[in-house]
C-alpha cells in the first residue's frame, strides 16, 4: 500500500512495515546492508501531519514512525524517528494494529496529535505519565467508538 493509504487509514500506534522491494544483501556487504536497512524496516506510527502550505511551496502530508531507542543503564539516550512523505516511493503495510483495550497516551501540539506511549491499561498509562512528567497528555482507549476518551472524558496527568 502507499504512504497516502497509511496517512488516511492506519491508526496511531500501528506497527508499519516499509520496504523498497529489493532483496536483503549478505551481511559481508556492510555498506550495501546499511543502505538497504535505511529503506526497509518497521516502526510504530506516532504522528500524521497534513500538507503544509508555505509561501513558495507546499510540503506534502507525512507521517512519523518510531523505530527504536538507544539506551544506557535504563536511560534513553537517542530516539530513532523516521518521517515519510505522502509521495514516498516505498511500499508500506500495517503489520499490527493496536489491540482493543490498549490505551494511547497522546499529546496535542501545533494542531497535530502525537502518540507518546501505547499502554496495556489505563493504570499503566497513568503510571507512565506520572513517571515521564507529561502534564498535558490525554488518554484514549483503543476500540472505543468515535474516539471516546478514557472514562468518557479527557484525562490529563
Amino acid at each position: 500500500m502507499s504512504a497516502t493509504t497509511i496517512i488516511d487509514s492506519a491508526p496511531l500506534g500501528a506497527l508499519i512495515r516499509y520496504t523498497d522491494g529489493s532483496p536483503k544483501p549478505p551481511a559481508r556487504f556492510t555498506k550495501k546492508l546499511a543502505a538497504w536497512e535505511r529503506s526497509n524496516g518497521v516502526g510504530r506510527l506516532v504522528k500524521k501531519e497534513p500538507p503544509r502550505v508555505y509561501p513558495t511551496w507546499t510540503a506534502p502530508a507525512s507521517f512519523t514512525l518510531h523505530e527504536g531507542n538507544f539506551s544506557s543503564d535504563g536511560v534513553i539516550l537517542v530516539t530513532i524517528m523516521r518521517s515519510h512523505s505522502a509521495d514516498s516511493r516505498l511500499i508500506f503495510e500495517v503489520a499490527e494494529e493496536p489491540k482493543p483495550g490498549q490505551v494511547r497516551v497522546l499529546l496535542d501540539f501545533g494542531g497535530n496529535t502525537e502518540l507518546l506511549h501505547l499502554a496495556e491499561s489505563i493504570t499503566a498509562a497513568e503510571l507512565w505519565i506520572a513517571r515521564e512528567g507529561y502534564r498535558n497528555a490525554r488518554l484514549e482507549i483503543v476500540g472505543t467508538e468515535d474516539g471516546e476518551r478514557a472514562g468518557g472524558a479527557d484525562l490529563a496527568a
